[in-house]
């Protein structure tokens, strides 16, 4: 996954600036980028904190690295119940 040249904190700012009446286009054209990734940072950040979002990124990479442990978890059970059915 690619990761954003912007910090959470950066963009929640942007969100502010958004909510503090600043148009769109000009927080675009101030940070170069699109309308799109104003909306569609508003959406995973709109209403959030800087020490809020910290945590969301926290959750989601122990979120992940529980989902990595799981699927290894789940092959090595496939593994060995190949291994004992052939046997």
């Amino acid at each position: 996954m690619r990761k954003s040249r912007f910090t959470e904190a950066q963009i929640i700012g942007m969100i502010k600036e958004q909510k503090g009446g600043l148009p769109t286009s000009e927080i675009c054209r101030k940070h170069g980028l699109s309308p799109a990734s104003i909306y569609k940072f508003k959406v995973k950040y709109g209403g959030m904190e800087v020490s809020e979002a910290a945590r969301l990124k926290a959750l989601e990479d122990e979120n992940a690295k529980l989902k990595r442990l799981l699927a290894d978890t789940m092959l090595d059970n496939v593994v060995l119940k190949d291994l004992l059915g052939n046997n």
